[in-house]
């Protein structure tokens, strides 16, 4: 609490002279009260006195310039100071929003990142909903986000499938493509990329012919080619991943504000090695361009190779330069898979030798692998992957099973939450059932939270109060615990923004709404002499509960 913060930073000052000292406060258990700081305990060596001595003096400054914020101030041995806020100040804080600590900041957030000529999997699904979660707490933050997406239009895996296209089309026959049924495209560019993999793998003639096919894609973009027959296949082949990928993300609710096809970043990545070549960032090897990457413990990359291709490396080279040049980022957020955490510490690192403000404001975050109970796991390689829609699929029909009805809304909310609930970093291992439960820690259990609240509200007789509510009112033990659970949220979302977890959103939710249920059973709202208080607790708790499900990109229906 910013007061709190800003008095003992003061007392500080006034009784011992320091400044620019952190009192660093924090959440205790409850029966200490609202806030705690172990300040004391940390000036012990810079003042030369026992941290009881120090925090004695502070709480007798404190109790007194605090007068009316607090209701007292304790000192706990060995000299923790715990804050008491009075019910008026909860009252106060009840209508607080979180600090827009990034008003005026760009922030580009990229997340998904499919690739055209190849399936959705279970990772493109994860990294949305995070990606999404993440932008909105920017958003919330006051900074202005940018949502942007990346894929692979040019490279090895599209010549792949564009030689199992061919195989399959008997040549190169555009106008055989009319026979592929809309809702079978998808599917059917996934088998050709199968195909060609394993043809590819297989050997010549097959792997010099997906070779070739890998420098014309490269030289129909150069010459700007849609005429020969080849052009026309891939066009209209990419088009229709677009066309995929647009419609799941209308089905997940996801948005992005720009789309990064690897033709577009490759010239541009390539163009900056090559610059950044004569300067001595990259060095030649065996007629491919490389970063060398010991000097700095890392490894040596590939950037250009032999054939005078571009690399994934200097695509993302690209991009980089592209992102920074339509946005002017001050943070650029990356989300993916952990499989490239060293490929991509390599890559910023070469950026940081001519460009060290781009690779500093460029945060890495990465998350495992996605697994549905029992360790099935998702490999777009062998064809036998995890799909994104069969994630979504799982939840719909565990949902039915539950429910009896069909909810997309809380088959949503169900995947969402169950993914966002986990911290970032390790693998993500998915229950459907679980997920759909009204009875636990999941997406559905908090709508029909925020759906109860509201016919709460709905059932009342009497107009319900604007948010504040009747602030000379004496709050009862379980009024003021939950109240004071309500006024934490900016808190946790401020965490949530500097530590980059959307899942202390999901914990904090998960603790309200049980909180919530546990006063609601014990004490009576509509027709108490404390209705009007009690309707003011209930509306302040269901508009936080929605909050806090927005930022997590999940509906709060007011019924189920």
């Amino acid at each position: 609490m910013r007061v709190i913060d800003e008095a003992l930073r003061s007392a500080i000052h006034e009784l011992f002279g320091l400044t620019d000292v952190d009192p660093q406060l924090s959440r205790p258990d409850e029966h200490f009260g609202d806030y705690t700081t172990n300040i004391a305990l940390r000036l012990v060596k810079q003042l030369g006195q026992s941290p009881q001595t120090i925090a004695d003096r502070l709480s007798a400054s404190l109790q007194k310039d605090l007068k009316g914020i607090i209701e007292h101030v304790t000192v706990v041995k060995p000299g923790f100071i715990n804050f008491k806020l009075s019910d008026k100040t909860l009252f106060t804080l009840a209508e607080a929003v979180p600090e827009k600590r990034f008003i005026d900041q760009q922030i580009v957030v990229e997340y998904s990142d499919p690739n055209p000529f190849k399936i959705l999997h279970a990772g493109h699904l994860y990294t949305s909903v995070v990606g999404d979660a993440i932008a909105n707490l920017f958003e919330l933050a006051g900074a202005q986000v940018y949502r942007v997406n990346f894929g692979g239009d040019v490279g090895l895996h599209v010549a792949k499938t564009m030689y199992g296209i061919i195989q399959e089309l008997g040549g190169e026959h555009p106008e055989r493509l009319s026979t592929v049924s809309i809702n079978q495209r998808s599917a059917w560019l996934s088998s050709r990329y199968v195909e060609g993999n394993s043809a590819y793998e297989a050997g010549d003639p097959a792997k010099a012919a997906i070779v070739s096919i890998n420098h014309r894609i490269y030289k129909l973009h150069e010459d700007d080619d849609h005429q020969s027959p080849l052009a026309r296949i891939y066009w209209q082949c990419r088009q229709w991943s677009y066309d995929y990928f647009a419609d799941f993300y209308n089905r997940i609710g996801s948005h992005f504000d720009k789309y990064y096809p690897e033709s577009e970043t490759a010239p541009l990545g390539v163009q900056t090695v090559r610059e950044q070549l004569q300067r001595g960032v990259y060095a030649q090897s065996d007629g491919a361009i490389i970063f060398k990457g010991e000097p700095y413990g890392l490894h040596t990359r590939v950037f250009i190779n032999s054939n005078g291709l571009p690399t994934y490396e200097t695509k993302d080279v690209g991009l980089i330069m592209a992102k920074w040049r339509d946005y002017h980022f001050d943070q650029s957020i990356v989300i993916t898979a952990n499989d490239i955490v060293e490929y991509m510490k390599v890559v910023l690192k070469s950026v940081e030798q001519f460009a060290p403000n781009l690779a500093q404001a460029t945060t890495h975050i990465t998350h495992g692998i996605v697994k549905l109970t029992g360790g099935v796991k998702m490999s777009s390689r062998l064809g036998n992957g995890l799909l994104a829609t069969a994630v979504l699929d799982a939840a719909a029909a565990a949902n039915r099973a539950t429910t009896g009805i069909d909810n997309p809304g809380t088959t949503l909310a169900a995947v969402k939450y169950a993914f966002l609930k986990q911290r970032i970093g390790a693998d993500i291992i998915y229950d459907p059932v679980s997920s759909v439960s009204l009875n636990g820690n999941s997406g559905p259990y908090l709508q029909y939270a925020h759906a109860r609240a509201r016919s709460i509200m709905q059932k009342s007789q009497k107009t319900t109060p604007k948010s504040g509510g009747p602030r000379q009112a004496v709050l009862e033990p379980e009024e003021r615990r939950l109240l004071s659970k309500i006024v934490q949220y900016p808190d946790v979302v401020e965490q949530a923004v500097d530590e980059l977890l959307p899942h202390y959103i999901c914990t904090y939710l998960y603790e309200l709404a049980q909180l919530f249920n546990h006063f609601y059973e014990h004490n009576q709202v509509i027709g108490s002499e404390r209705q009007t208080l009690r309707l003011c607790l209930v509306e302040r708790y269901a508009t936080v509960l929605e909050k806090g499900l927005m930022v997590l990109g999940i509906a709060a229906p007011g019924r189920l």
